[in-house]
């Protein structure tokens, strides 16, 4: 047989939407290319055309993998709890530990905020983890509650990254507090 074969790789789209993240949280999102993703991917550059029809199908597909990784951390660590106590240190964990808000997670974030302000699929990401997060939160908490606690926590874990002084685990867990009682 002459010519190069066709090396089977069924894991390498996923390996491209992987890397992507990588590539955003090195580069952004504006620094984002198919040559940087292939790269990081170790893929030859066609694949990239071959696995997807443009760089926003690929970031997508990125964002929806952080998404459903970070959630399922969340929904993880809510589930452990049995009583509202508990939940409610559940919710201090997910707020002050890096169970889901590592550094680079809050990174990708931020770029993932920034682009779904300007591209409706990528909002559309988001606002299927906002639920998937309130769903794990509904489990013990009200609806209404539940959605003030996820922005709650968004909002204290995005504090978290750039605060000098940061809320401590008492602060936190006292506003926790206030808000379910």
């Amino acid at each position: 047989m002459t010519g190069a074969q066709r090396r089977h790789d069924p894991e390498r789209r996923l390996r491209i939407i992987s890397a992507a993240l990588d590539v955003v949280a090195s580069h952004g999102v504006a620094g984002t290319t198919h040559r940087r993703v292939a790269a990081a991917a170790d893929v030859p550059l066609g694949s990239m055309t071959y696995h997807f029809t443009n760089m926003d199908e690929v970031l997508v597909e990125a964002f929806r993998l952080l998404a459903d990784r970070v959630s399922t951390r969340f929904t993880e660590r809510l589930a452990t709890a049995t009583n509202l106590d508990e939940a409610c240190e559940a919710v201090v964990d997910l707020i002050v530990d890096e169970s889901w808000a590592t550094p680079r997670t809050m990174l990708l974030s931020y770029e993932l905020y920034a682009f779904a302000a300007r591209n409706p699929p990528v909002r559309q990401v988001m606002q299927d983890w906002m639920e998937k997060s309130r769903a794990a939160l509904r489990r013990h908490f009200a609806p209404d509650t539940a959605k003030v606690l996820d922005a709650l926590i968004e909002g204290l874990s995005i504090h978290r990254s750039v605060d000098l002084e940061p809320m401590t685990r008492a602060e936190v867990r006292s506003v926790i507090g206030r808000l379910i009682h």
